[in-house]
């Protein structure tokens, strides 16, 4: 997918628009999603997928995929029944999103998504040291790799309290990054036209 866009007064014919494919149970990593999209909406064309309410094309500009982190990795059937075990328990506070229980990003990376432009991967987490809680960023950043495509930025992850709340900033930090990828992604454009010029 491409699309003419303008920005700072010169109009991008050939910027690649972004599709962000997200995974969310407690809203937090639905708000880092649309934080990241109006980031990159900066530079870029992008659009917003619920993996678990649609099935997201597998032909892309560039893919930036998000997950929450269960289980140090990306959630399985058996994690998406405890986040439902989870909204039941009141003193939690917890509200679950509703969508799909049957499939997950895990499993939509299964069908072997393409990027043109490149990805970047991303994830919410608890607000420990990585060594502890693990990363589905890394996870889907391994996992896309292996499949061929180029990542364009490093993965990153947006953490929340033991009570699953984002911290104060992230969503400005999530903002920040996507504006910053969008801005990756245009250089790497720019670069690949001028290469294509005879």
């Amino acid at each position: 997918m491409r699309n003419a866009i303008v920005t700072g007064g010169y109009a991008h014919a050939d910027a690649p628009s972004t599709d962000i494919v997200f995974e969310s149970f407690f809203g937090n990593t639905r708000r880092v999603a649309e934080a990241i999209a109006d980031g990159v909406r900066q530079h870029l064309v992008a659009a917003l997928v619920d993996v678990r309410d649609e099935v997201p094309p597998n032909e892309h500009g560039v893919l930036v995929v998000g997950a929450p982190t269960h289980a140090h990795s990306l959630s399985r059937p058996a994690s998406r029944r405890e986040a439902e075990m989870w909204a039941k328990d009141l003193g939690k506070h917890l509200s679950l999103e509703q969508g799909s229980r049957a499939t997950g990003i895990r499993e939509w990376i299964e069908t072997d998504p393409r990027a043109v432009s490149g990805f970047a991967a991303f994830d919410t987490r608890v607000d420990m040291p990585r060594i502890f809680t693990g990363s589905a960023a890394t996870a889907i950043s391994t996992r896309l790799r292996k499949r061929g495509l180029r990542e364009l930025v490093r993965p990153e992850s947006f953490l929340v309290d033991k009570d699953s709340r984002l911290l104060a900033g992230e969503l400005e930090r999530a903002h920040a990054w996507g504006a910053a990828l969008a801005l990756e992604a245009l250089s790497g454009s720019s670069a690949a036209s001028s290469r294509s010029r005879p």
